[in-house]
């Protein structure tokens, strides 16, 4: 479906056509017409479906009809700033021929900046980005009220509950009108989010745009090994394989610094991004990956979702990811567009069944690579099995190699 078929104004056509977008998603084809007439709308969708189109784009042309009195009309709450600054930067093009303002509100930037989100949020810019725990700090000052917001869009909802902003955003919810329009989009759809959006929306529409399975462009492979055996295969990994770009995934900043100073230790040029740095060294470690001045960036899951950079060649799990959707994310960060990719899991004794569960989501069995002897005996791979199990289930020996249970384990020269 061509964008010209959903009847936008003229100047809003002009920004979608200079962005250079002409066909529709499945999820912008469901959900454009569903916001146009007015409805409440739950959505789920992954990242890289065309989200953000899908609710930036009717809600623009809905502003565009509407008076510009100075009144914040339109707010999109998001969990990270990553992604505030990325939807802020399609609003921006979107927009740029219309007389829609916007602005970014997140946190991890200086006074300056406080200050003018203070004077966007008073003054009025139509549509606001914001990050729930900063939008609560300007909200607790007492400046702000939001009497003329006529829609409210929560993005990567699931996310945020995952991140403990369920109580900020019900104390948001208190400060805004009961009748406007409500837009929820979700990655996944588990019952917490059921429940939040039983609180928020009134008669939604409901868009289930079905779990992509990973390109089949990306080469997928794991190795099952003990903890300490991690860092010793990522330095032979990427000593071995010259790439452009190489993302790397912790479950915490703690891991991502370790990680990241080992590898500096080793010669390896690499930065590390997550919650702690401030926002402008994220920033510029963002720009400094997409050009290619870093090749390899160490994470946690701030990333994972709502960056877009096209040509990264191998994401590492460092660590299986808590939910296999989190799979999903991860890895569709390489093998974009007509590129190809390689994504690489490491996978101790407790994640295993939480491996299992991605091989079930995907319908298929991922390759364990072999780990040269050098590195040690490794772990048997049965994700059936409990850890606490385990020792008793194979006579209290651990197994060698990463083979499948009834397979011999290497043996010791």
């Amino acid at each position: 479906m061509n964008f010209s078929t959903f009847g936008f104004s003229p100047t809003l056509m002009e920004g979608i056509e200079a962005i250079g977008y002409q066909e529709a998603t499945p999820v912008q084809e469901s959900a454009i017409p569903v916001i146009l007439a007015g409805r409440d709308l739950i959505a789920s969708a992954q990242t890289g479906t065309g989200k953000t189109a899908a609710f930036l784009l009717p809600v623009i042309e809905k502003l565009s009809a509407m008076p510009h009195d100075n009144q914040v009309k339109a707010m999109v709450i998001v969990p990270t700033r990553e992604l505030a600054l990325q939807i802020d930067q399609q609003m921006e093009g979107f927009s740029y021929y219309t007389k829609i303002s916007s602005i970014a509100i997140y946190g991890g930037t200086d006074g300056t900046v406080f200050s003018r989100e203070k004077q966007a949020l008073t003054e009025g810019a139509d549509l606001i980005v914001c990050t729930p725990g900063r939008l609560m700090a300007h909200l607790n000052m007492g400046y702000i009220k939001f009497p003329e917001l006529k829609f409210l869009i929560l993005d990567e909802a699931d996310r945020m509950l995952d991140m403990g902003f369920h109580e900020d955003i019900l104390k948001i919810l208190s400060y805004l009108p009961k009748q406007r329009q409500n837009l929820m989009f979700s990655a996944t759809m588990p019952s917490k989010i059921r429940h939040l959006a039983k609180q928020i929306l009134h008669d939604p529409f409901e868009i289930n745009i079905a779990m992509s399975k990973p390109a089949e462009k990306i080469v997928q492979k794991a190795y099952v090994v003990y903890d300490t055996q991690k860092i010793p295969l990522i330095k032979m990994l990427l000593k071995e394989t010259v790439m452009k770009r190489v993302l790397i995934f912790c479950s915490t900043k703690e891991k991502t610094r370790q990680l990241y100073h080992e590898l500096k230790k080793t010669g390896i040029k690499a930065e590390e991004i997550h919650s702690t740095l401030e926002q402008a060294a994220r920033e510029n470690v963002i720009i400094r990956f997409k050009s290619g001045d870093i090749p390899v960036l160490v994470a946690t899951d701030i990333v994972s979702r709502g960056i877009d950079i096209e040509d990264i060649d191998m994401v590492i799990n460092y660590d299986v990811p808590h939910d296999a959707e989190d799979y999903i994310h991860r890895i569709g960060r390489t093998a974009r567009a007509s590129a190809e990719g390689t994504a690489v899991t490491f996978i101790n004794e407790r994640d295993q069944q939480r491996f299992g569960a991605i091989e079930t989501l995907l319908e298929r069995e991922i390759e364990k690579s072999p780990v040269a002897e050098e590195y040690g005996e490794t772990p048997a791979y049965n994700p059936k099995i409990r850890r606490k199990d385990e020792g008793r289930k194979f006579g209290g020996k651990r197994r060698k190699g990463g083979g499948k249970p009834g397979n011999p384990g290497r043996r010791k020269n």
